[in-house]
């Protein structure tokens, strides 16, 4: 018993991992250290080691990448303590850029 007409086709599919964006917390003069700690930990899940020796290198070099992630959960994490820094009056400056 023979079949004829068949052909498998050989489908493929490629899954990339998503972009990554890298999270940049920026200093300033105004927005204390103990606000700044709070974020790390409360959005970005950082220890409070972590969170402190971040802190440090913001304060230290006027900038630190804080995490890379996909867009929408850099985007969404930046938003979020953006949103608590106004509310108590902070000038807090985040950004997000292509990692």
């Amino acid at each position: 018993m023979s079949v004829q007409g068949q052909t498998r086709e050989k489908t493929r599919i490629n899954i990339r991992e998503p972009k990554h964006y890298r999270v940049v917390m920026h200093n300033d003069d105004f927005t204390t250290m103990e606000f700044v700690v709070e974020v790390l930990i409360d959005i970005f899940h950082k220890s409070v080691p972590e969170a402190e020796r971040l802190m440090l290198m913001v304060h230290e070099s006027g900038r630190a990448v804080i995490g890379a992630y996909p867009y929408d959960i850099a985007v969404t994490k930046v938003q979020t303590a953006l949103g608590l820094a106004k509310e108590q009056g902070y000038p807090f400056r985040m950004t997000v850029e292509e990692a």
